[in-house]
């Protein structure tokens, strides 16, 4: 998106009573936290039944908008403008939304990659795998076809029944892949038609690490925020059991993110780090100008020779940064002097940007 572009967006704004705003999910509340501890105003987009937990944060939310579905936002865009409103987008916002309208037919500033969010989806002409690929990131091997699986695999497609969820299921060869299929269209986890949209790749065994990072247009640097793991249901409970006991109960699993937890990384690991999330933004910028803008998250899988495998992205606030909400993680603190969490970080970006007069440039 082109500065004339943000520039437009902007017209009528007065700076110095900005909103931020966010849909009520995902990360809302680190965002909205983050927010009010920079002096500005929020303002939470609630679908109808889902007004909990915001209706009891006053602290941190000044408004609330209640539409029927969250794809009404694009109803409430003049009310957003006439606010002043910056708006953050989380995973429920894409989903919800619909990345081709987030595109064409938001007309309010973000603060974010508004034309990255569409490489989050593993197949289509838009791929984040081509921005790994340029970025010399391992990432798993991906397969066509189930003809083509020679090794275990995970496959990745969305979930017939929770839009904002992904149907996960492990196979081990061709003949399990077509079973462990089967047996999941059958109980409804999965529907045949969305098999177009599935992804087949390596499944790559080590340590997940998701790395949260952020950009600073305003700096000219990437930031680690912090680096978190996920609580998976209800594969965390099946792995609590004997393995004599998931043999006999045979179970299902699902594996949906139910939340997140903050961990360390072995610190002469970190020289991977930063130089990996450095060419991944540099590829960012290559491919989809001006490239990344703010917070992103590399989910990584580190095997037994210390090699990192990126098996999924996120193109803006990662739900693990939840970990760190208010408190932010030790390493944030090495860029402040104390620690930042990410949504404290989007604001103080925005701010620093109203200061200098350079909104326009950390806008999309």
């Amino acid at each position: 998106m082109s500065i004339e572009f943000v520039s437009k967006l902007l017209e009528g704004y007065d700076y110095d009573n900005i909103t931020i705003g966010v849909l009520g999910s995902h990360s809302a509340l680190d965002v909205l936290d983050g927010a009010k501890r920079m002096g500005f105003q929020t303002i939470v987009i609630l679908q109808e039944g889902r007004k909990e937990p915001y209706s009891r944060m006053s602290r941190i939310i000044d408004e609330s908008i209640v539409l029927e579905n969250y794809s009404d936002i694009f109803t409430v865009q003049e009310e957003l403008r006439e606010k002043n409103t910056i708006f953050i987008p989380n995973r429920s916002f894409a989903v919800y939304s619909g990345v081709e309208r987030i595109e064409n037919e938001f007309m309010i500033p973000l603060f974010g990659s508004r034309n990255l969010l569409k490489t989050e989806e593993r197949v289509g002409l838009h791929t984040y795998y081509k921005i790994l690929e340029q970025a010399s990131i391992r990432y798993p091997k991906v397969f066509d076809t189930i003809a083509e699986v020679d090794r275990p695999v995970i496959c990745k497609m969305p979930h017939a029944k929770q839009k904002v969820e992904r149907g996960f299921f492990v196979a081990k060869d061709q003949e399990n892949f077509k079973e462990e299929l089967d047996k999941r269209i059958e109980s409804g986890t999965i529907r045949e038609e969305d098999f177009s949209q599935a992804s087949i790749e390596e499944f790559v065994t080590g340590v997940p690490f998701n790395f949260n990072f952020f950009y600073s247009p305003m700096y000219q640097r990437v930031e680690l925020m912090g680096i978190d793991k996920r609580f998976v249901t209800d594969l965390d409970g099946i792995a609590r059991l004997p393995a004599y006991q998931q043999l006999k109960l045979e179970m299902e699993e699902e594996m949906k993110e139910i939340g997140n937890y903050a961990v360390t990384l072995r610190e002469s690991m970190l020289r991977y780090v930063y130089p990996m999330a450095d060419r991944f933004v540099d590829a960012t910028r290559q491919f989809y100008p001006p490239g990344i803008i703010g917070p992103f998250a590399l989910q990584t899988m580190i095997t037994k020779d210390y090699e990192f495998v990126v098996f999924d992205v996120s193109m803006r606030m990662g739900g693990g940064t939840n970990s760190f909400m208010g408190i932010g993680s030790q390493y944030s603190a090495v860029y402040w002097g104390e620690p930042v969490s990410a949504g404290k970080r989007v604001s103080m970006e925005i701010k620093n940007a109203i200061q200098q007069n350079r909104l326009p440039y950390i806008l999309t």
